[in-house]
């Protein structure tokens, strides 16, 4: 089968066009910038496009599937040329649907966790030598690619995303999958470029539970009042499990989950952590995988790329670093941060780059988001709101709306860069919060 992506070089892009690739489909592809990992993991299976750009005559009759990232625009000329010639065009859901709609799929979703809950499924079921197709949004230890697709394997773990299809279709990602078992691990309101309001927001959701297929099962967290809400207003007919944050404490800095079979070790931590655990717990079980087998391979995961992730530094400095960026994020990551350094002094960094992040309004929601921190520090780059064409915003602004008057606030990263090169990494404990990288900042040294 020949397939052609435009725009290859997205983080999920890439992985589907590997997957494929390992499957022995034909992969072709363009994209006007591919940047690290993908550039070397592309080129390593051959498929890296030889040039940037988009080449029209890419575009041939014998293509079997084109596949539309989010990264492309609605006038791509290779776009323009695949309707041309009535090519069945794809957005990255729908391709993965076509690929999966004869398995049990499994679909993760919520405003946040999801990357984590399927992670740690999949360490569970990899742990246990349980073959799956699968995505996932993070590189996982242990896994060379994030998708995985095969022709005999019964079931697919899929991490369902809120956000929009394609440029071509504007619906969210996760209607598309029509799970048999799905999860919802939270509702925080997000993208409020595609989203204006909060119920639209919800209403995703709501269309999510309805796309589950009949009789099929919807593992949720009973502790969110808007997931509750949502799930009890659900009309289609499936099981529900409802889920909460299971037992715990902490002991000398570890954490021990409390169980019927004792006390269990994890190298995460946070009640936001244990709470995904536990959803990851029932998705399994409904798998086949038995409380005890589930537990005893739960300990040695160590959590999904930059979700309180463990920098090794040079200095042997205690330093995580989180992808947390949505309020309900960043609240959850220091919330979980302070619990377990209680004694240490904490510095928490947090970047605003996310055109929700840096949008007046919606700044609101991180109220008291960094309280708890003896440093809470934020950055955003005044030259990113211009890139955005949107309007400037004060460090004042940020304060207030944080409720938070020992706020840090830096818009330059060279001054945010000098503060850092100040601080002594072998005193206190640090937390990176960011889908960015802090204007370049080596956390390493």
């Amino acid at each position: 089968m020949r397939t052609h992506f435009i725009a290859i070089g997205g983080s999920a892009m890439h992985n589907l066009a590997i997957a494929l690739k390992d499957k022995g489909y034909h992969v072709t592809g363009s994209d006007d910038a591919i940047f690290e990992p993908s550039k070397s993991r592309l080129e390593k299976k051959g498929i890296l496009p030889e040039e940037l750009g988009w080449f029209p005559e890419k575009i041939t009759s014998d293509i079997d599937a084109v596949i539309l990232g989010m990264h492309a625009h609605q006038d791509n000329p290779e776009l323009a040329k695949a309707k041309e010639l009535g090519l069945k065009i794809y957005s990255y859901p729908e391709f993965l649907y076509e690929q999966s709609k004869n398995k049990t799929r499994v679909v993760i979703a919520g405003s946040h966790g999801k990357t984590t809950i399927t992670s740690m499924i999949l360490h569970v079921l990899n742990f246990h030598q349980k073959d799956i197709d699968y995505m996932v949004g993070a590189q996982l230890e242990g896994f060379d690619c994030m998708v995985k697709l095969t022709e005999d394997n019964d079931f697919m773990v899929l991490e369902g995303d809120e956000y929009l299809s394609s440029p071509i279709d504007l619906r969210s990602k996760f209607l598309l999958y029509q799970p048999n078992i799905a999860l919802m691990s939270g509702i925080a309101w997000d993208h409020i470029n595609v989203f204006k309001t909060f119920d639209d927001y919800i209403e995703q959701f709501r269309r999510f539970v309805a796309s589950i297929t009949p009789g099929g099962v919807l593992v949720y967290n009973e502790e969110d009042a808007e997931v509750v809400k949502v799930v009890e207003n659900a009309e289609n007919y499936f099981r529900k499990i409802p889920y909460k944050t299971p037992e715990y404490e902490i002991s000398n800095g570890k954490v021990l989950l409390k169980t019927e079979m004792g006390d269990i070790p994890l190298s995460v931590f946070g009640a936001h952590n244990l709470l995904n655990l536990e959803g990851a717990r029932h998705i399994c079980h409904t798998l086949g995988i038995m409380d005890e087998d589930f537990y005893d391979a739960i300990m040695s995961f160590k959590g999904a790329s930059k979700r309180l992730e463990k920098v090794e530094r040079e200095d042997k400095g205690i330093l995580y670093k989180d992808f947390a960026h949505a309020p309900s994020k960043v609240k959850a990551a220091v919330k979980a941060f302070c619990e377990q350094f209680k004694n240490e002094k904490k510095y928490g960094f947090l970047e605003l780059h996310t055109y929700s992040s840096l949008n007046p309004v919606f700044l609101e929601q991180y109220d008291h988001a960094m309280d708890g921190l003896e440093e809470a520090i934020v950055f955003y780059s005044e030259d990113a709101l211009k890139i955005k064409r949107m309007e400037p915003i004060s460090p004042d602004l940020i304060k207030e709306k944080f409720k938070n008057e020992n706020l840090k606030v830096f818009t330059n990263a060279e001054e945010l860069h000098a503060y850092w090169d100040l601080l002594d990494k072998t005193k206190g404990v640090y937390m990176m919060m960011s889908s960015g990288n802090f204007g370049g900042l080596d956390l390493t040294k």
